[in-house]
């Protein structure tokens, strides 16, 4: 199954409302869009949506090294995924956004080479998943509540609000949702970074009576430490998001017991041949993880959903981003269901699915090679 070709586009689809987090925020999707060609004629697809301030990547890095990375495996087995990941993995460390594309282009082919559905090619077996719907940091506690109700009304069963403001000032933000939505509705809290360690213990201490599922990423990424103590001074369960990009940083955090789940952004990782083992490494020492995304549409969603789908031990799904797309880009894939909120629709066909309407690429910068 050689590679014939490789085609590069750029999307780009404006959000219907900024996301605003600690440490940046993004309006749109501005993505990478890889097509593998084999020379048999079978393709696969794949999406890298770079957010600068996490993956230290960006549209125009990424569009640059896809063209290196198809160079580099033109003409090569497609189907032999750990050789082509090894390659691509060595060819540089960052960039992880691109890296992500590749991987899950050469994952659908495989996938369709075997005809089966993606989350079936891995090894695992239909059940059912739901997403979260995240809540941007908002101006006023009044506004952070109408999301939270515009959320409710879509019957959403889990909320993810990012935290992460100076002093205390996320204790009234995340009580008014709690107070608004009930005991019943799961509520997790995401600093990105925001808090240092004694505004982390401020805000957990004072969160404590409101039931919430876990703090994600309450610390800078480099504070492994932080989170030991932060863990051994909290109830509240840990979860690792920009401290874990690869397998090495799951080992080291679960061996150094700072965090309680780990959060797999295939963005991050590289791609699902990463995600398979920081999962492992997680699911090796009785922690659970989680899937997240960045500004992917249903495509890269797709991708993520079938990884979870394959994977009982990923039980957190927060894979939302495409719900607040101006227009879908996407043919077929993953399906948000539109009486359940948050339940999350994978069809059987094979692959993972997904691919982009063409008329969506910006045909003055497309490149094939």
């Amino acid at each position: 199954m050689k590679i014939d070709h490789i085609e590069i586009g750029k999307l780009q689809i404006p959000f219907t409302q900024p996301l605003k987090v600690a440490i940046g925020e993004i309006d749109s999707a501005d993505n990478v869009i890889i097509k593998i060609v084999t020379e048999s004629g079978l393709c696969g697809w794949g999406e890298a949506s770079p957010t600068p301030y996490i993956t230290g990547d960006s549209p125009e890095t990424n569009f640059e090294t896809a063209q290196l990375f198809a160079r580099l495996l033109k003409g090569k087995d497609a189907l032999a995924i750990d050789a082509r990941m090894v390659e691509l993995n060595a060819f540089t460390v960052g960039e992880p956004s691109i890296r992500s594309a590749f991987d899950m282009a050469l994952y659908d082919i495989a996938a369709k080479a075997a005809n089966m559905p993606l989350y079936r090619f891995l090894g695992g077996e239909r059940r059912e998943i739901r997403t979260d719907l995240t809540i941007g940091q908002q101006a006023t506690v009044e506004e952070t509540v109408a999301q939270a109700q515009a959320i409710l009304d879509a019957g959403f069963d889990a909320i993810k609000m990012k935290v992460g403001r100076p002093g205390l000032e996320d204790v009234a933000h995340v009580k008014a949702v709690r107070d608004l939505v009930g005991p019943d509705i799961a509520i997790k809290i995401d600093s990105n970074q925001g808090w240092d360690y004694p505004t982390a213990v401020a805000n957990i201490r004072a969160m404590q009576p409101l039931g919430l599922q876990y703090s994600e990423q309450p610390l800078k990424a480099w504070d492994h430490d932080g989170f030991v103590r932060l863990r051994e001074k909290v109830g509240l369960p840990i979860c690792a998001d920009e401290s874990v990009f690869t397998d090495k940083d799951a080992l080291k955090l679960i061996k150094l017991g700072a965090a309680d789940y780990l959060n797999i952004k295939l963005g991050k990782a590289g791609g699902i041949h990463t995600g398979l083992k920081i999962n492992a490494i997680a699911e090796s020492a009785g922690a659970k993880c989680m899937i997240g995304c960045f500004g992917e549409s249903r495509l890269g969603l797709s991708a993520a959903a079938h990884l979870a789908m394959a994977r009982p031990n990923i039980v957190f799904l927060d894979l939302d981003s495409a719900y607040h797309f101006k227009s879908d880009p996407v043919i077929g894939g993953v399906v948000f269901d539109t009486k359940v909120g948050g339940l999350l629709h994978l069809p059987d066909t094979p692959g993972h699915g997904a691919e982009i309407k063409e008329s969506y690429l910006d045909e003055k910068t497309k490149i094939v090679i």
